[in-house]
């Protein structure tokens, strides 16, 4: 099954979310954070599951860019400086319809690392 693709994106700078709305009406809001730690890039994901990096201290990442990937997805630029990996409009919205459930275990997975979401030093952004 083939994923709507979204009639408008929309990237809400001082809420740092990208908002994807659909024909259909239905419209979902995504944070930067969260789009950063599920990003489909190997450098998260890995060569397979069990080579996956969790990501730490990305809770006041934003994005500086947005590009489209030909007619199949869309790259993210993060001002972290990570921009690998694109997202296909099968994964936004997968991502989307399962946010709830995806944000639930990536809380878990930083409980049981004893790791945060926080940034270890003071976040510096471009302007």
């Amino acid at each position: 099954m083939t994923a709507p693709i979204p009639t408008r994106v929309h990237y809400h700078r001082q809420t740092r979310e990208l908002e994807l709305g659909y024909a259909d009406g239905t419209t979902y809001r995504l944070s930067a954070e969260y789009l950063r730690v599920f990003s489909p890039s190997a450098e998260v994901r890995g060569h397979g599951p069990d080579t996956a990096t969790l990501q730490t201290g990305m809770k006041h990442v934003g994005l500086t860019n947005i590009t489209q990937a030909g007619r199949y997805a869309l790259k993210l630029h993060f001002d972290d400086g990570h921009d690998t990996g694109l997202y296909s409009w099968d994964y936004l919205h997968d991502l989307a319809v399962r946010q709830e459930a995806n944000w639930a275990d990536y809380l878990k997975r930083l409980e049981a690392a004893g790791a945060s979401r926080e940034p270890l030093g003071i976040p510096v952004r471009q302007l």
